[in-house]
C-alpha cells in the first residue's frame, strides 16, 4: 500500500511539473503569444520629410506648435502639480504611453503637434500606411482639451482645423 501511495504522489508531481513546463513554454515564445501592435508618439518633425507643406503651415500658423512657451511663461507661481496639469494639454502625449516626460528626455515631445489630432505615429511612419493614423478629425479631439472652463479661461477658439494645415 505504501508503494502505491508513493507511486500516485510520484505521478502527480510529474503531471505537476509538465503542466507547468508547457504553460513556460507556451508563453515564452513570441510565436505562439500575439504581439500587440501598440504605436508610439515621436514628435511633429517625423511628419515632415512626407507631409512638408502641411508641416510648414502648422509650424507657421498653428499656435500648438509653440504651446510649450506657454506653459513656461504661466508657470511662477504654480505647484509642480499645476504644472503637470498644463501638460497634459501643452505637449504631445503627457501621461500616455510614449508621450512626453520632461524637455531633458523628450524635447521632440514638448509641444503639442500632429499627434494630438492625428494619434501616435510611429506605426504610420514605419509602415507608411494611413491605416495607423487618424485622418478625419472631429470635434471631439479636439474638446479632450478645448472645453468650456478652458476657452474662457484662456481667451482661446475652439475652431477646428484653424492654421493646423
Amino acid at each position: 500500500m505504501n508503494k502505491k501511495i508513493h507511486n500516485i504522489y510520484i505521478r502527480t508531481w510529474w503531471f505537476v511539473l509538465c503542466l507547468y513546463s508547457l504553460v513556460f513554454l507556451f508563453f515564452s515564445f513570441p510565436l505562439y503569444a500575439e504581439e500587440k501592435k501598440e504605436s508610439r508618439y515621436i514628435g511633429s518633425d517625423s511628419c515632415k520629410p512626407c507631409h512638408e507643406s502641411q508641416y510648414i503651415s502648422f509650424k507657421s500658423h498653428a499656435r500648438k506648435s509653440r504651446s510649450f512657451d506657454s506653459v513656461q511663461k504661466m508657470k511662477e507661481g504654480l505647484t509642480e502639480d499645476e504644472i503637470k496639469a498644463c501638460y497634459v494639454c501643452h505637449t504631445m502625449g503627457y501621461g500616455k504611453p510614449g508621450g512626453f516626460i520632461s524637455v531633458e528626455k523628450t524635447p521632440e515631445l514638448r509641444n503639442a503637434g500632429c499627434e494630438v489630432c492625428h494619434g501616435p505615429g510611429k506605426l504610420h511612419v514605419e509602415a507608411e500606411d494611413p491605416a495607423y493614423i487618424i485622418r478625419n478629425v472631429t470635434i471631439d479631439i479636439c474638446q479632450e482639451c478645448h472645453i468650456q472652463e478652458r476657452v474662457q479661461a484662456f481667451r482661446y477658439k475652439p475652431i477646428i482645423f484653424a492654421g493646423s494645415h
